[in-house]
């Protein structure tokens, strides 16, 4: 692929049909650890289990339609994830496959009906010790923009993320963040639009960048 040129959706495809990154590409958007903190690689035996969509379509607002991908920003409720970006998914029912899991969440979430799009390939899964969940992460393409319908008890904002945008180092950034509960630490993050999409979310965007990348 030439220098600057953006993947196709075959290409990608492709992509996940190969050796994926794995922790080499998720830790490099993990926020600095605790002290003596456990290893993610080690998932306890009473984690939950979710999973999530990467969704990706063409947005053809511009004159050249380009391949974007949806992020949502969450609404404040008591809990860790509160007011977080985030792909649209959440926690499996019972021993539905996981891939359902992350279209029926989708559809709840986004009103995305679970036939208009084609899952092409599954990434790394990544737990998350602050709220122990193993996180299934599933990539997905749609031919056309959706017609979203977001629930307002979920979703604050949809956030329209186009691929170039996400694969420009510059969007790659770091700062010193205080954390409830666990003081300064080192926190990477990428910019999107203003805002900070950080923590598991950009974890796994980062496996899913670092294989597009090379």
């Amino acid at each position: 692929m030439p220098v600057g040129a953006m993947p196709t959706i075959q290409e990608i495809q492709q992509a996940l049909a190969g050796p994926l990154p794995g922790m080499a590409g998720q830790i490099k958007m993990a926020p600095q650890p605790l002290d003596g903190q456990v290893n993610r690689g080690v998932v306890p035996d009473d984690h939950r289990q979710a999973g999530v969509l990467l969704l990706l379509y063409p947005h053809t607002s511009a004159a050249q339609p380009e391949l974007h991908l949806v992020l949502m920003r969450r609404n404040e409720y008591p809990g860790v994830h509160s007011g977080q970006i985030s792909f649209p998914g959440g926690q499996r029912e019972g021993d539905e496959a996981l891939q359902k899991t992350a279209l029926r969440e989708t559809r709840e979430e986004m009103g995305i009906m679970p036939e208009t799009v084609e899952v092409i390939g599954q990434l790394s899964p990544l737990y998350t010790p602050t709220s122990n969940f193993y996180i299934f992460p599933f990539v997905a393409f749609s031919p056309n923009r959706p017609r979203f319908r977001p629930d307002p008890k979920e979703v604050a904002e949809l956030i329209e993320a186009p691929l170039k945008l996400l694969l420009n180092p510059a969007t790659r950034q770091e700062e010193i963040w205080h954390l409830r509960r666990i003081g300064q630490r080192r926190v990477p993050f990428y910019r999107v639009y203003g805002h900070y999409v950080w923590g598991a979310t950009a974890m796994i965007l980062g496996e899913f960048l670092t294989l597009l990348a090379r």
